[in-house]
């Protein structure tokens, strides 16, 4: 576990997974090898070990624990908002709706689970890019409102709104779901017509949108 948890973070040669792990050299090269061998790690271009295919495999068997919480928790939130709800984890420059509540009726923003949006519009994608890594952030400023204030605020606040960003005639307002270790692992999304939420959705429904989140974040 110590070597998988060390490639995760970065790839290592012989040497950088001895000195990371603090494991004798012959150990640590006997259990990367053994662990190549089960695909669970394996070699980039330069020769260092990375996280394998294998793992991929394993992960793609196992419940996804946020969506699973989640599950608990947005029917009653879209209840008591009156309009659409979802779930948003950030994949790369891309973020990916994982659960999503709609209204029975009437008019309604519609995001189909597995829809992936560009990191670079609307609520959702300010709250995962406030809490995401400092690189990351950095690679979406120049997008419109993504400048480290305004990520500050939104780390500050604890939440975030927009509307006509994304879409027109759509606003939405959105807060970060944290796990257990206090990381951020998703955000938690009210949307609808602008016409019904206003131009700031987050005057009217941050409250419950906060306690969504907590609920979901306890449950992990």
């Amino acid at each position: 576990m110590l070597v998988l948890q060390t490639v995760a973070q970065r790839p290592c040669n012989l040497a950088e997974l001895t000195e990371a792990t603090g494991l004798p050299r012959a150990t640590a090269h006997r259990l990367a090898v053994g662990l190549e061998a089960h695909l669970l790690v394996a070699r980039d271009g330069t020769g260092r070990w990375i996280p394998g295919p294998g793992l991929r495999r394993l992960a793609a068997a196992a419940p996804d624990a946020v969506r699973e919480a989640a599950l608990h928790v947005l029917p009653g939130l879209q209840e008591a908002t009156g309009e659409s709800v979802q779930l948003y984890r950030r994949e790369g420059a891309e973020r990916v709706c994982i659960a999503a509540v709609e209204p029975p009726t009437g008019l309604r923003n519609t995001v189909p689970v597995g829809m992936r949006l560009p990191m670079t519009a609307g609520s959702a994608a300010r709250v995962l890019a406030a809490f995401a890594d400092t690189e990351t952030r950095e690679s979406l400023f120049g997008a419109a409102g993504f400048t480290e204030r305004a990520l500050a605020e939104i780390r500050r606040r604890g939440w975030a709104q927009s509307a006509g960003e994304r879409a027109d005639g759509v606003a939405s307002v959105s807060a970060p779901v944290y796990d257990g270790g206090g990381e951020v692992v998703a955000a938690v999304s009210v949307s609808g017509p602008i016409e019904r939420m206003g131009r700031r959705p987050g005057e009217r429904w941050a409250d419950d949108l906060l306690t969504a989140a907590q609920r979901i974040g306890a449950r992990l």
